[in-house]
């Protein structure tokens, strides 16, 4: 016999979860760079989660679940995000850093990886109604791999790894470790749109337009029966 839950159906799982995370990783960096981001249809179960060369960043996020987020990017990698970021900001290539060991590179990534996190975390809380918070985000130029251990305690540990690929087909890999989650929809409901920017200033604007008109059309009565009281 079918459980409650069972009927309610299991909506989101480790899985989902890391589709969520991929397509956040592919959103920002495509908006980012105006370059095609792709994932690898094919996931990989992992035992450990780690740091490798050339760079390597971490972010943790606690709340509703908990858990470890890694990016490690090789040189090739880095220098062609971090480059093609620059260049759509209006950054002259002439001025752009020639080494992936520069702040510079290590700095934009990591920027990037707050954006990703920050996209994951919004879809989470309209989605799954439910928070997670992100710590900032850690960068490492590597000559070797370092394993990471989780600072949060995980009952039931679950690990992948997905392979990235660039619009030059440069590889780097998401390392995902949380614990063993389950979402059930106790009852329907629409989750929230996500916030348009552009949209918001508009149409804040359009308010303060319409509330400066009305203003103005009460200060000209109020004029105008000003001159009338005194027979003007």
């Amino acid at each position: 016999m079918a459980t409650e839950a069972d009927d309610k159906g299991i909506v989101y799982g480790t899985e989902d979860l890391l589709t969520s995370l991929c397509n956040s990783v592919t959103r920002v960096l495509g908006i980012a760079t105006q370059r095609k981001v792709h994932y690898s249809a094919m996931v990989q179960r992992i035992t450990k989660v780690g740091l490798k060369p050339d760079i390597g960043c971490f972010v943790l996020f606690d709340g509703g679940f908990t858990g470890l987020v890694v990016l490690n990017f090789g040189k090739e990698t880095a220098m062609e995000i971090y480059e093609d970021y620059m260049l759509h900001m209006g950054m002259p290539k002439s001025e752009l850093a020639g080494s992936h060991t520069s702040d510079e590179v290590s700095n934009i990534l990591g920027e990037l990886m707050n954006q990703i996190v920050g996209d994951f975390t919004g879809k989470v809380r309209r989605e799954l109604q439910t928070n997670i918070t992100q710590n900032q985000p850690k960068m490492l130029v590597l000559t070797k791999q370092v394993m990471l251990n989780v600072d949060t305690p995980l009952d039931r540990p679950e690990m992948r790894r997905v392979s990235f690929y660039t619009e030059k087909n440069n590889v780097f890999y998401l390392e995902l470790a949380i614990d063993r989650t389950e979402f059930v929809r106790l009852y329907d409901f629409e989750p929230n749109e996500v916030p348009d920017p552009d949209s918001l200033m508009e149409s804040a604007g359009k308010s303060h337009e319409e509330e400066q008109a009305a203003a103005n059309s009460a200060d000209d009565e109020a004029h105008d029966e000003l001159l009338k009281s005194l027979g003007m």
